[in-house]
Formats: C-alpha cells, sequence, structure tokens
C-alpha cells in the first residue's frame, strides 16, 4: 500500500441565494472531476496570500460566476481527505461555506475550472449537487428558514412575503 504524505487544504465558498429573508433561488457552478464527470457543486476555491475566508468566498463566486455577492452569515464547514496524484499528497481539506446574496454582476462561467453557471430554485439544486455533503448543508439551511419563516409568520400575522397567516 503506497503511503502519501499528508497536508491540510483550506477553501471557502458561498451559497449565493436571490434574497433574503424570502430565498427562492441559488447559484451552483458546473465542472469536471478527474475522471471528466459533469459535477455541480457551490462555487468555491483556496484562499490566496492573507486573504480571509470571507474574502475568499466573495473573490471565488466572483472568479467562478461574474457574481457579487454579500456575506451574511455562515454556513458550515465540510472536510473531506483525497489525493492528488500529480503531486502524490494525501489532502484533508477544509472547505468553509458561507451565506451569500447576490448583489449584482453578470452571470457566465469565468474561471477555467467552471463549464457552466446556473440559477436553480433551491429544491432543484438540493436535487442537482453532486456531493452529499453540500446538499446536506444546503438542505439544513432550507429548513432552518422555513422554521423562521414560520415564526415571523405566527408571532406578526403576516410572513416576509407578505402572506396571511
Amino acid at each position: 500500500m503506497t503511503r502519501y504524505p499528508t497536508r491540510r487544504a483550506t477553501s471557502a465558498g458561498g451559497l449565493v441565494v436571490d434574497d433574503l429573508p424570502a430565498a427562492r433561488s441559488c447559484v451552483l457552478i458546473a465542472h469536471r472531476n478527474a475522471a471528466g464527470d459533469l459535477q455541480w457543486t457551490l462555487p468555491k476555491g483556496g484562499l490566496e496570500d492573507d486573504e480571509d475566508l470571507e474574502a475568499a468566498a466573495v473573490r471565488e463566486v466572483r472568479e467562478e460566476t461574474g457574481l457579487e455577492a454579500e456575506v451574511i452569515g455562515g454556513l458550515g464547514v465540510i472536510d473531506y481527505w483525497f489525493v492528488w496524484r500529480p503531486d502524490q499528497v494525501r489532502y484533508h481539506k477544509y472547505v468553509h461555506y458561507f451565506v451569500m446574496v447576490h448583489r449584482g454582476g453578470d452571470m457566465a462561467a469565468r474561471d477555467d475550472e467552471a463549464e457552466d453557471v446556473a440559477w436553480l430554485p433551491l429544491a432543484d439544486a438540493c436535487d442537482r449537487l453532486t456531493h452529499p455533503n453540500e446538499r446536506d448543508l444546503v438542505l439544513a439551511w432550507i429548513q432552518a428558514q422555513d422554521k423562521a419563516e414560520d415564526e415571523r409568520s405566527e408571532a406578526g400575522g403576516l410572513g416576509s412575503r407578505g402572506e396571511s397567516a
């Protein structure tokens, strides 16, 4: 059995939604994995120089989608292992995700790693996400938003969407 040296890698990305608190859709990117299979994911990427996690997430969203987004809060951290064979290194990667709201820009796949970019209804995005760990983060956020909406409706008689309770 081959033993590769282990390194830690850190990335940041975002769940970019169209509006808050009444989010209806989010942005996903499509790219090819090492086997050439198309994968739909949340935009993310590595940190540069002395960049903090939030700045890296905003930059990666802009680079991969063409969109400007504002960080609203944390979404969660995913960690996983992979081997990068060209360098013969085993990585333990930590990806820090943030909830972000769209603030402008022209959507297009602009990064050499992104093949496509799309706004999708939240439920459809969950179905399309390739990786279960990203899907779980997004589903948990949707459930928390739905619960908060129900509580706002019960407390005020009107939901944030102007619907009667």
